[in-house]
């Protein structure tokens, strides 16, 4: 019923920056808690940042001051901004969505239903 789409991935050297854009095609209401998770290879994945519809954000301890999420609920599009990139943000990075703010703030890849089909960002040294 949801569809999410993400823009934004590729390389990049340390210490520079990457924007992540993650579009909805199919309604996503307001009151949906969206978020970016990461997965590298032979890992689990992991919540970097979950942003509720009253604009409240949650970040993983090793992205604060780093990164920033943020949302137009006009565009149904979800941003990521990510600054002074280190080598160890390499992972394929996901939009997610769910209904209601309800733990949002957890940041658990088990609570959200709608997933986009991921995209590469790859920091090098």
């Amino acid at each position: 019923q949801v569809r999410l789409v993400e823009s934004g991935g590729g390389s990049v050297q340390a210490g520079g920056s990457l924007r992540l854009s993650c579009a909805a095609f199919g309604y996503i209401p307001s009151t949906y808690c969206m978020g970016w998770f990461r997965q590298a290879p032979g890992k689990e994945r992991e919540g970097v940042a979950t942003i509720r519809s009253d604009g409240s954000t949650s970040y993983a301890d090793s992205v604060k001051g780093r990164f920033t999420i943020s949302r137009d609920n006009a565009k149904n599009t979800l941003y990521l901004q990510m600054d002074s990139l280190k080598p160890e943000d390499t992972a394929m990075y996901y939009c997610a969505a769910k209904y209601g703010g309800t733990w949002c703030q957890r940041r658990e890849s088990a609570d959200f239903p709608n997933w986009g089909q991921g995209l590469q960002v790859t920091v090098s040294s």
